[in-house]
């Protein structure tokens, strides 16, 4: 059965009376346990799907269905419940909160979920180490660099184990070698967690990681085609 299964799924944004269509008909299902690498021009449409699927946004008509959850059907608090639990989420900004130490940014989505302190931070730590970054743990994001906020904020995205890992550009504020590094990241984890990774992104070198590489123009689906994962 599909993680995520959307039809005929549509959004516009509407400003100063006039209204623009950025997703139209999208029918799309991804597989459990699969990285999807989700290509297209800027302004065809990546970031809002996403959105959708990280339950930022709501769609204007047709289903969307994620772990067996029909998202319209949802209030909001089993909303606020899904994207805790279910969904992770990894910007090419990082997003971390400035007054927070890594590990606290860490901790953060587990401390949300009602987990006690101490399990919070054990749980934090462990992925950090695993991620190299145990010599960094008390530094506050503006102290390291912007490849080790990265790591950081992918730590953040799955440190409660979700089955579903979204990424908007993850590799876009980074140089080619960090780059490469934060790829190796994503897809050693997606195979060892047992993700499933939509990955929004003009990377060829990003595509190559994953199973499909879905098209978007102009706010619709193409065929999907194979990637270069291996």
């Amino acid at each position: 059965m599909a993680l995520v299964s959307l039809r005929n799924v549509s959004k516009a944004y509407r400003m100063h009376g006039l209204e623009t269509l950025v997703l139209k008909g999208i029918d799309l299902d991804v597989a459990p346990q699969t990285l999807i690498a989700l290509m297209g021009p800027s302004g065809c449409g990546k970031s809002s799907l996403l959105n959708l699927l990280a339950l930022i946004d709501q769609a204007d008509s047709g289903s969307i269905v994620i772990a067996g959850h029909e998202v319209s059907a949802l209030s909001d608090a089993r909303l606020t419940f899904l994207r805790r639990e279910v969904v992770g989420y990894v910007s090419q900004f990082f997003n971390l909160l400035p007054t927070l130490t890594l590990l606290e940014n860490v901790q953060l989505p587990l401390t949300l979920l009602g987990w006690r302190p101490r399990q919070s931070r054990v749980a934090a730590l462990e992925l950090l180490v695993d991620l190299g970054l145990e010599t960094q743990v008390q530094k506050f994001p503006y102290q390291v660099s912007g490849g080790q906020m990265q790591r950081v904020a992918i730590a953040r995205a799955i440190v409660h184990n979700p089955p579903l890992l979204l990424a908007d550009e993850p590799t876009g504020n980074l140089d080619s070698t960090n780059g490469a590094h934060i790829l190796q990241i994503f897809a050693r984890l997606a195979r060892e967690r047992g993700l499933t990774v939509l990955m929004a992104t003009h990377s060829p070198d990003a595509a190559a990681i994953c199973d499909t590489m879905l098209h978007m123009h102009d706010g619709r689906l193409q065929t999907p085609i194979p990637g270069g994962h291996s």
